[in-house]
Order: structure tokens, then sequence, then C-alpha cells
């Protein structure tokens, strides 16, 4: 896989990260939303990990 598609992906999933900020408007969620607090926590850590070792070379 090359650099540029990795790339690409990491860029695509940022962009799915939305999803997850729009389900937490909602506030009919109940109990999900600790699901998906935990969601985003990890999904923040890992684009912060792909950035440093892809994006920033």
């Amino acid at each position: 896989m090359s650099k540029v598609i990795i790339v690409d992906k990491i860029k695509s999933i940022t962009q799915k990260r939305e999803v997850l900020l729009e389900l937490l408007d909602k506030p009919d969620i109940g109990s999900l939303r600790l699901d998906v607090n935990q969601a985003l926590e990890e999904l923040d850590e890992l684009i912060e990990e792909l950035n440093k070792t892809f994006v920033e070379e």
C-alpha cells in the first residue's frame, strides 16, 4: 500500500468522524451516548497516531 493511499484512507476516516458527532447531537440515544463518546475518543487517538506516522513526514 502506498503512502498516498494510506493518507487518503486517513482522510476518509476523519470525515466519517462527523457521523459520530451528529449522533451525539441526538437527544434520544440514551446510554448509547457512552459508546459514541468512547468511539470518538479512540478514533481521535487513532487519527492522531496516523497523522504522526504518515502525514507529517
